[in-house]
């Protein structure tokens, strides 16, 4: 069974994040622009990385205004180089690397698989896959880069603490969203890959997994059927993603924390995954590396 976590649980290791660095994309509006400020307003030090320069340096402003500090880059982060960029501004203006938050996400670009193919010069053109390439390349990239960061320099009982961010879609499909659904499915296998290996190097990992919340990745077509439904407020998904980073439980690292309606957060431990079908498999599996 779950755990439910009250909002008023969701802060109460915030004394831990102060002077820790924050490297975080997507964070010029919505979840990401919530999470950055939760952080900072908790006396952490933040790294924005974002295509939307104009809302990154209205956040960063924002952070300095109330006498945090903060940095933006543009980053577009399906390329390599602009990824590489926002982890060196982290360590050229902070030092280091000590939560690493891949935020930064779309909804589905164009639709694919259902026999819709388009045609020029009478053969059929390749579709774009810019949902996955964003959700899930640029995912890899701040992984990739962020666990070399979080290694460097360690010292002794200093915590780090990688947040990824899946979905409700993460465990079921979205109709009309199978790049969506795809990208989000793989990030929480990537969790469940990553955990028994970091967890040797004392770093934290989590995923968070919201319903729809109200931020403009929501097309008008979600929003369409979304009307009357209870959404997922976003001051609760940043507080999941700021709990899952400071929380120094190691039972907890590696867990989904799953929001899936408007109530409290809900943490499910790792052996969750393990029951029903994903038990079954997970059985066999486990046979055959033996």
């Amino acid at each position: 069974m779950p755990t439910p976590i009250a909002d008023g649980q969701l802060f109460i290791h915030a004394e831990r994040v102060k002077g820790k660095v924050v490297v975080i994309t997507g964070a010029a509006s919505g979840i990401g622009k919530e999470t950055a400020l939760t952080f900072a307003r908790h006396g952490a030090k933040v790294v924005i990385g974002d295509l939307d320069t104009v809302g990154a340096k209205a956040v960063s402003d924002t952070i300095k205004r109330e006498g945090g500090e903060a940095s933006f880059i543009k980053c577009d982060v399906v390329k390599w180089d602009d990824q590489v960029a926002l982890f060196d501004l982290a360590i050229s203006q902070f030092g280091a690397v000590d939560i690493v938050i891949p935020n930064a996400g779309i909804i589905e670009n164009e639709e694919v698989c259902h026999g819709n193919v388009k045609f020029a010069d009478g053969k059929p053109v390749a579709p774009k896959l810019l949902t996955l390439d964003v959700n899930l390349v640029g995912v890899f990239y701040t992984v990739h880069l962020g666990m070399y960061h979080l290694k460097q320099n360690r010292t002794e009982g200093a915590w780090k603490a990688l947040v990824l961010i899946g979905s409700m879609a993460s465990w079921v499909g979205l109709f009309s969203a199978q790049q969506y659904t795809a990208s989000k499915h793989a990030v929480l296998g990537l969790l469940r890959s990553l955990d028994p290996i970091v967890a040797m190097e004392d770093i934290r990992t989590a995923c968070i997994h919201p319903w729809f919340a109200d931020t403009n990745i929501i097309d008008w077509k979600y929003k369409t059927l979304l009307v009357g439904v209870p959404l997922t407020p976003v001051a609760r998904i940043a507080g999941a993603i700021f709990l899952a980073a400071t929380d120094p439980d190691p039972a907890t690292s590696g867990c989904p924390w799953v929001l899936p309606d408007d109530g409290p957060v809900l943490l499910f431990k790792k052996e969750v995954l393990r029951e029903g079908i994903y038990g079954i498999l997970d059985i066999r599996v486990r046979r055959l590396l033996r």
